[in-house]
């Protein structure tokens, strides 16, 4: 009964995290790039913002590898689904850092070099 009770524990614990890496925004949460607030930013303003983009995209890269390596036991339901659901949440996140980052990039060589 102990061991019901612990292994009942430990799948709403999962399920928990599982939702609440998937489903809470960072303070960086990525929205649609738009490349004229980079237009008056110094240079190096925009290489503070270059590197804040790249720490986040290694941030979100690791946590996702991370996630691809949870474990989840064959009887939780819908624990597949859940860790795909993070994995494919965290690649779009990590594709709109990259767009992010592209256009950081053009303002700088545009005014930088």
């Amino acid at each position: 009964m102990k061991a019901i009770a612990l292994a009942s524990a430990r799948t709403t614990l999962f399920l928990a995290l599982a939702a609440a890496a998937g489903c809470v925004s960072g303070p960086g949460s990525v929205g649609p790039v738009d490349p004229l607030k980079y237009d008056a930013m110094a240079c190096a303003e925009l290489d503070v913002v270059m590197g804040t983009t790249a720490s986040s995209i290694s941030r979100t890269a690791i946590s996702r590898g991370t996630v691809g390596q949870w474990n989840v036991p064959a009887w939780a339901p819908g624990g597949t689904k859940a860790i795909t659901a993070i994995q494919d949440r965290q690649t779009a996140r990590i594709d709109g850092l990259r767009q992010e980052q592209a256009a950081i990039d053009s303002v700088r060589k545009r005014k930088c070099r």
